[in-house]
């Protein structure tokens, strides 16, 4: 986020990887359901008023990205990275289903008075799924298999772990984050696979090699057209990791990526897979720097150690293993692909995910300044007066929402990662599976709003504007919860807020149907909170973590009330990017 405090720079909106879906606490995420768009001829849908409110939810907005200062050689190069990107979105779409380019097409040929706005919904949301709706079905009537297009749809959890407890010798295949999990049926899958009836893990570089390839090709001609040595070494390296399945190397080449051009491509994020919370999807991000502003946050970073040194946690629950070089760059985005695409759009990410990268090099913050910005004026600005009584409400200051979204992102390379339980290392990812993604969101939220304070603690951010951070912070909450509980990051702010009430923080006034905030509860709640989620964390106690989550996530007739009440803001923005520069 842009954060923008010691300098004028202009605030974002709040916190980063704001999309995706969790998996338990969503009933219409099956672990069992085959999806559909209809059945024979006909085509089960919404009705006409329900699809063009669902499409009204999100803005679009013309991005027109200011890329006059790029030289002739960069456009070439920006403009293959494009091409590539478009491919990751080939890839990520039968991520969510394998099925859905056929859904798509069938629905392109079938005589419906709604079509194009079906086609609308379809290619806006990547299928018939509403993940702000906890992702109901718009289309037809089946839901999201919990694990989307990474697994067999009637795969359940019990039987991925009982296949592993089984054939031991699968374990690493089948938990890696690059492979996919498909049935066999009587044909070899190898020269030395052969399995009847059985399960295999399928390596992405052979399941997506349609796409990869072609991809590689175009990252390879984008190395060799650059002049820029680190953007040279990283592309050709992540051409190679796209033909083996190892990331390593590449995602260390990115942490020393340097100059105009910032590309994140490959497969990241796991919010996709709510079965198992391992598989990571394809998406791209294709961004040219601000140099002034990304050096202007870069003082943040500085802090890091001292952070965590800070974490009101016992010294066992600290990380300093972790390196802290985190860089951070604050960039335009000129195009998106794959996972970055549909719905709810990312307005910063923080990576890379490998724990062992982040403890060699830390972790790189990258802030998209453009869609932030769009954010905040479209969408946060009209909402403080929804949420909060009148006098509060003006509290509001845009540069909060840009540091809450910076330190969002700081907070992610905080805490526990690798751990030890029951005598082996392992990872807080690996121990709380599908329950990582929504924790982990909620943690950086809470924790960047700690730091906030902890720097304001410092005089490194003016004390005298806590309470504007602190009434723009609960704003933000909301804005959050909007996505629903299927989503990692509104299953996140659900705990906050649920927290804030319980403890006093957040104070309903009946005759003003708004909120009230107890500042000084609300600092309190925040130090709490952070305590609570990074033991949980640091414990990697799957069982506390599924309490926590089922007791603390949910929310109270008010804030449906008050989420009800904004009917008239959209819930998201719908970027419109030129196809190339």
């Amino acid at each position: 986020m842009r954060m923008l405090l010691a300098v004028s720079l202009i605030a974002l909106a709040a916190c980063a990887r704001e999309k995706k879906v969790e998996a338990e606490a969503a009933p219409a995420v099956s672990e069992t359901s085959q999806p559909t768009v209809g059945a024979g001829e006909a085509l089960h849908a919404a009705d006409h008023a329900a699809l063009s409110a669902m499409r009204a939810e999100f803005a679009k907005v013309d991005m027109a990205p200011d890329v006059s200062f790029l030289t002739d050689e960069e456009r070439r190069v920006v403009n293959l990275l494009i091409e590539a990107g478009d491919l990751m979105t080939e890839i990520y779409l039968r991520q969510r289903g394998p099925e859905l380019p056929a859904e798509r097409t069938k629905i392109a040929t079938m005589d419906h008075p709604d079509k194009a706005l079906l086609l609308d919904l379809f290619d806006l949301h990547f299928g018939p799924w509403d993940e702000t709706k906890e992702n109901k079905p718009f289309i037809g009537t089946d839901a999201m298999p919990a694990g989307a297009g990474f697994y067999p749809d009637d795969m359940t959890k019990e039987e991925f772990q009982s296949w592993i407890a089984a054939h031991p010798e699968d374990k690493a295949a089948f938990e890696s984050p690059y492979t996919v999990i498909r049935r066999t049926e009587a044909s070899a899958i190898s020269a030395t696979e052969v399995r009847m009836g059985g399960l295999v893990a399928i390596p992405y570089s052979v399941e997506y090699r349609q796409w990869l390839e072609p991809a590689a090709a175009k990252l390879k001609e984008a190395a060799a057209g650059t002049s820029n040595a680190s953007l040279k070494k990283f592309l050709t390296m992540r051409a190679e990791s796209f033909m083996k399945d190892d990331y390593y190397d590449s995602e260390m080449a990115w942490m020393d990526l340097d100059g105009t051009i910032e590309v994140a491509i490959g497969p990241y994020e796991v919010y996709t897979d709510n079965l198992m919370g391992l598989k990571t999807a394809f998406e791209a991000f294709i961004t040219v720097r601000d140099p002034e502003q990304s050096a202007a946050l870069s003082k943040y970073k500085d802090f890091l150690k001292e952070m965590e040194a800070n974490l009101p946690v016992d010294e066992r629950y600290k990380n300093f293993k972790r390196g802290f070089e985190s860089p951070i760059a604050v960039v335009t985005q000129v195009a998106g692909g794959g996972d970055n695409v549909p719905g709810v759009q990312t307005i910063a990410f923080n990576l890379p995910n490998d724990e062992r990268v982040r403890e060699a090099k830390g972790a790189k913050k990258v802030l998209l300044d453009n869609v932030m910005g769009a954010k905040f004026e479209r969408i946060l600005a009209p909402m403080a007066a929804k949420v909060l009584v009148a006098d509060q409400a003006k509290l509001l200051m845009k540069k909060y929402m840009g540091a809450e979204t910076l330190f969002h992102e700081l907070s992610h390379s905080l805490g526990p990662g690798t751990i030890v339980k029951d005598g082996k290392e392992t990872t807080v990812t690996a121990e709380l599976k599908e329950l990582h993604s929504p924790i982990e969101e909620g943690k950086a939220d809470v924790l960047g709003a700690y730091n906030i304070l902890y720097m304001m603690e410092r005089g490194e951010i003016p004390a005298a504007e806590k309470e504007n951070f602190l009434a723009t912070y609960f704003v933000g909450i909301f804005r959050a919860m909007r996505w629903g509980a299927a989503e990692a990051h509104g299953k996140g702010a659900s705990f906050q807020y649920t927290h804030f009430r319980k403890n006093g923080a957040a104070v309903w006034d009946e005759e003003a149907k708004r909120y009230r905030l107890d500042f000084a509860k609300l600092e309190q709640g925040i130090r709490d909170l952070t305590r609570d989620v990074i033991v949980i964390e640091g414990n990697g106690d799957y069982a506390a973590a599924k309490q926590f989550l089922d007791t603390v996530g949910v929310l109270d007739r008010e804030a449906e009330a008050v989420i009800a009440s904004m009917t008239d803001l959209p819930v998201d923005i719908d970027p419109v990017y030129p196809e190339r520069i």
